[in-house]
């Protein structure tokens, strides 16, 4: 662990405490350059840790405190993600698969941050997921799987014949994805992180899986299908 100060940061608001681990890709592929932009007050923007290809951790905030790398977005009730979570830069270009050192060096990180502050498994998101349409990171090639089986995320194997838009939907926003999204935007987020490389309309399959989902880990206590 190194650390890597940045002024872009500040007090969590209404003394709220992070309950969720947000995970990004840097589109970038240079650590030094994404340190640097997230160290320039200009750019606005920050994270709490970045992790190179190589498996280094930079810790750039202190984890009470709130950085700037969410953004406009919300998982359930939650909308302030900023206040409510540690963020993880990874640092990849988007266009390559995600290192094993790489991978190693985000597991031992999440798994330290859930530790800390109690996260559960459900509560590690990607950028993707609170912001539908607008973000695509971590992306379709980063193993949330892997992750899983090791119980840092969450994952569904499940199968399913019968297509239900409505329903799909219904059980989207009560596992905790935004109802404001459009459809077609929302499953490709969806498919992405849970369905990887499989393309089409909305099949039995995605509907299974989202309605397991919700079924297991919905946003909000006492969150219900309507």
């Amino acid at each position: 662990m190194q650390s890597y100060p940045t002024p872009n940061q500040g007090e969590r608001r209404g003394g709220a405490r992070p309950d969720i681990v947000l995970l990004h890709y840097t589109a970038m592929p240079d650590t030094r350059l994404v340190l640097e932009r997230l160290a320039n007050p200009e750019a606005e923007v920050s994270a709490h840790y970045v992790v190179s290809p190589e498996g280094g951790v930079w810790q750039m905030v202190d984890e009470p405190l709130r950085a700037w790398h969410a953004g406009a977005g919300r998982w359930g009730s939650c909308d302030d993600i900023n206040s409510r979570s540690i963020g993880i830069e990874i640092v990849n270009s988007a266009r390559e698969p995600f290192a094993a050192p790489q991978m190693r060096g985000v597991e031992t990180l999440v798994a330290g941050i859930m530790q800390r502050w109690h996260v559960p498994p459900e509560r590690v998101l990607g950028h993707s997921d609170i912001a539908p349409g607008r973000k695509v990171d971590p992306g379709p090639r980063f193993d949330w799987r892997r992750l899983a089986l090791q119980g840092l995320a969450v994952w569904s194997e499940a199968e399913g014949a019968r297509a239900d838009w409505e329903g799909f939907l219904q059980d989207a926003a009560v596992f905790g994805y935004s109802s404001e999204v459009a459809p077609e935007v929302l499953l490709q987020a969806f498919r992405d992180r849970f369905r990887p490389g499989v393309s089409g309309v909305l099949d039995g399959t995605d509907c299974a899986r989202m309605a397991e989902l919700a079924a297991r880990y919905p946003a909000d206590p006492g969150a219900a299908r309507v």
